[in-house]
């Protein structure tokens, strides 16, 4: 964040569209964090669903309940402001934040805000001080639509987007305050198992895409059962062995590589996987 000493890496889920995976996303990269030695923590910005926190409320409901051990975050809490001046509520939450960002820097190796759909004062300032920008996206044109403006007939891309042009500015606000540019990573979730002529597109758009603006592509989750099953217990693919939660069947397998292919991809720096 501008003028803004850090010292933790802070990783960021940005996405202005529900449903793109962002909660399930932050808690496998929290958990493959956490077993990697890393000292993470957990702010959730999406301040009415508070997906990510909840996810985080069922795990630590799952340990009480079976008595085990499990890695968990250093979470803390943000509230709207109240106020109503609108410069004083905004200059509130960015004394907040803030706040918040310095106690994690004292406490935390790697912090990682979960975004809300939506445009917020909050998810402005998060995108500003990423470190590691990871926006999730379904596999469909449909989606596209918040990274750029495509052409319906030809598939071409016309320009960027409300959400691409923020990032845009963020990136302006970091370079002014001095701060290293920040890693964009757009990823690909439910890709089709077989070849479509949608697969196609979206890769070919996508591809455009990333050297116009400058972002990097990379795989994400298929389209399984387990993740969404996994949410109401709080755990997660790492998690399975030690929560005696039975043994990887293929799926499951198939689902835990690729957690380790999102993560080795991110590359983030000081950290040496062990997932």
């Amino acid at each position: 964040m501008p003028g803004v000493c850090r010292v933790a890496h802070i990783i960021v889920l940005g996405n202005e569209k529900g449903g793109s995976g962002k909660s399930t996303t932050a808690m496998h990269v929290f958990a493959a964090l956490a077993r990697s030695g890393m000292r993470v923590g957990a702010i959730d910005l999406d301040l009415r669903q508070r997906s990510f926190y909840r996810y985080l409320e069922n795990r630590a409901a799952f340990i009480r309940r079976k008595g085990i051990e499990l890695p968990m975050p250093h979470q803390i809490v943000l509230e709207p402001s109240e106020l109503d001046s609108a410069e004083a509520a905004q200059a509130e939450e960015e004394a907040r934040f803030a706040a918040a960002l310095a106690e994690m820097d004292r406490l935390t190796d790697i912090v990682i805000i979960d975004c809300p759909g939506a445009h917020t004062r909050y998810a402005q300032m998060a995108h500003a001080a990423a470190d590691t920008l990871i926006t999730p996206m379904n596999d469909s044109l449909i989606d596209f639509d918040l990274l750029a403006r495509i052409d319906p007939a030809t598939g071409k891309v016309l320009g960027p987007s409300i959400y691409s042009e923020m990032v845009w500015k963020s990136r302006q606000m970091r370079a002014r305050a001095g701060l290293r540019p920040v890693d964009w990573v757009v990823m690909r979730n439910r890709v089709a198992m077989l070849e479509a002529r949608n697969k196609r597109r979206v890769g070919a758009a996508l591809s455009n895409l990333a050297r116009r603006i400058g972002f990097r592509v990379v795989p994400g989750f298929s389209e399984r059962v387990v993740f969404r099953e996994l949410f109401l217990s709080g755990l997660t693919l790492l998690d399975l062995r030690d929560a005696g939660e039975g043994g990887l069947n293929m799926s499951r397998i198939a689902a835990r590589q690729e957690v380790r292919e999102l993560m080795q991809a991110l590359n983030l720096p000081g950290v040496r996987l062990s997932i």
